[in-house]
């Protein structure tokens, strides 16, 4: 039986949720929600078991806010002995369209503090990533502010659709593997 870590980048508490940032949270929550997983509070992390075509998928929400991911990565991907290979992190990208979702093996953290950590402890940018394009549609200065608001009216139908889309990446990810789920999505426009 194959185990996954299916880990969602974003930060916790109330005034987070539904930003753009927390992307990574919402698609890891729908899958397993799906499956009928309930989140619990553990260790560095909200964790949720969930089993799917004779596969148990970990997914972890941590709780050690976005620039600080690396330390409950590596502690669920110790605790359940998990290859590197068989984890997926979901992360907001600022350099991909709204339209887009880009699903790649290695791949540097491109600024983003989420992985800059994870690499940081990791020691490897080698570790499958599924990048949910947020648009740069922001004033010079104002990322921060941009990356943490809410999606606007206009943008929840396609963020939806989104989501959906990336619960079945998760799926096809560990039914058919990462080259074969990347020639698949990558190059779905939405």
């Amino acid at each position: 039986m194959g185990k996954y870590l299916i880990i969602g980048l974003g930060n916790p508490g109330n005034e987070y949720a539904n930003t753009r940032h927390n992307i990574g949270f919402d698609v890891v929550s729908a899958f397993a929600i799906k499956h009928g997983g309930m989140f619990k509070e553990s260790r560095l992390a909200y964790t949720a078991e969930v089993k799917w075509k004779g596969k148990i998928f970990i997914c972890v929400l941590p709780t050690t806010f976005m620039n600080l991911s690396g330390r409950a990565f590596k502690y669920w991907l110790d605790k359940e002995k998990i290859l590197l290979e068989n984890t997926l992190t979901v992360v907001d990208d600022l350099a991909l369209p709204l339209e887009k979702i880009r699903l790649k093996g290695t791949g540097t953290h491109a600024g983003h503090n989420g992985l800059k950590d994870i690499q940081a402890i990791l020691g490897t940018d080698a570790y499958p990533k599924l990048r949910f394009g947020i648009g740069s549609n922001f004033a010079k200065g104002m990322q921060a502010d941009f990356v943490l608001s809410k999606w606007t009216s206009n943008e929840v139908s396609i963020v939806k659709t989104k989501i959906i889309t990336c619960v079945e990446a998760i799926e096809s990810f560990a039914a058919i593997g990462l080259d074969r789920t990347m020639n698949s999505f990558n190059a779905i426009a939405f």
